[in-house]
């Protein structure tokens, strides 16, 4: 009789654990990161409604995923170019798109990962918005890379199920997934999101709701103190790059990394952190790195940042 009861007791429990497994994804946003996001979840068999204010940007998300996913089988199924065929249609298959985030969010999903425009007031306004239409079991999470996610998470109603997943780019590549936790979110809320990120083939690394979590929190202060370095003519930016790939063996140099970023990224970062801690040195403002972007010399994007780029 008691074995009868274990293998009941046992069989719940893991009846509880699937259905607390997220299964169904939308992820807001149809930029490089959020497109990368859509890609490895329907990739590992996530059901993914990928959303953007405009379907001219979704059927360019849309099709550049399919375009990543035919190099993906290329790679994998280089002997079987039918089985990759087979791949990219299948993992396609996983993937819809809308223009209305309230709408599909109430029709029902396990996780919102949620990859926007890099303002709080923005996301705070999109989550206010999801949180009244949104199933009461559905986790949100920001994938912002600076911003604080408990101030994201003030504008709803789900503090306990509301996280952070710091995804890298390209995110199909990078297998990084740093997974925050703030003083509210529930420790099923964040077993869930790790869970989820190991899914996704991802090795997850937790963290604390600090400014720029692990990576950018080392990374950025890293970068901006070559730029003080170069400032100060202490080296010039060539050989501070050299010195950095060869001896810290670094697969970039950090103006080689900060051109690849975008310099109105890290100058938006550091002026964040600048703004919330002004006597860190480690978060000062570099008066080139300013000028840069005021002549819209962004890095590789804008064919000009500390490199110039054909």
């Amino acid at each position: 009789m008691a074995f009868i009861t274990h293998r009941i007791i046992r069989s719940l429990s893991s009846s509880a654990a699937r259905h607390a497994a997220i299964k169904h994804v939308t992820v807001i946003g149809g930029g490089l990161m959020g497109a990368g996001i859509a890609q490895v979840a329907a990739a590992t068999g996530h059901s993914v409604v990928l959303v953007d204010m405009s379907e001219d940007i979704l059927k360019k998300t849309f099709k550049g995923i399919e375009t990543s996913l035919k190099r993906v089988a290329k790679k994998k199924f280089a002997e079987k170019p039918e089985d990759g065929e087979a791949f990219v249609q299948k993992v396609v298959k996983n993937i819809s798109i809308a223009t209305d985030a309230a709408a599909s969010v109430a029709q029902g999903t396990d996780l919102v990962v949620e990859a926007i425009v890099e303002n709080v007031k923005v996301k705070q306004n999109l989550f206010g918005s999801l949180d009244k239409v949104a199933p009461e079991h559905t986790i949100f999470a920001s994938n912002t890379s600076s911003l604080p996610i408990s101030e994201i998470a003030s504008s709803t109603a789900r503090l306990d199920r509301f996280g952070g997943l710091h995804f890298f780019n390209p995110v199909p590549m990078m297998k990084l997934v740093e997974v925050i936790k703030t003083p509210t979110t529930s420790q099923q809320t964040f077993d869930t999101l790790l869970e989820f990120s190991k899914a996704l083939g991802k090795h997850p690394v937790s963290c604390k709701d600090t400014p720029g979590f692990i990576v950018n929190r080392l990374l950025v202060p890293y970068m901006m103190e070559a730029v003080r370095l170069y400032e100060r003519g202490d080296g010039s930016k060539e050989d501070i790059d050299v010195a950095m790939k060869l001896g810290a063996g670094y697969p970039m140099g950090p103006f080689e990394l900060l051109d690849y970023v975008g310099l109105d990224t890290s100058k938006f970062i550091i002026d964040g952190w600048h703004a919330m801690d002004p006597e860190n040195p480690l978060f000062g403002p570099s008066p080139m790195l300013n000028k840069l972007v005021s002549e819209g010399k962004l890095g590789k994007k804008t064919g000009e940042g500390f490199y110039k780029y054909k």
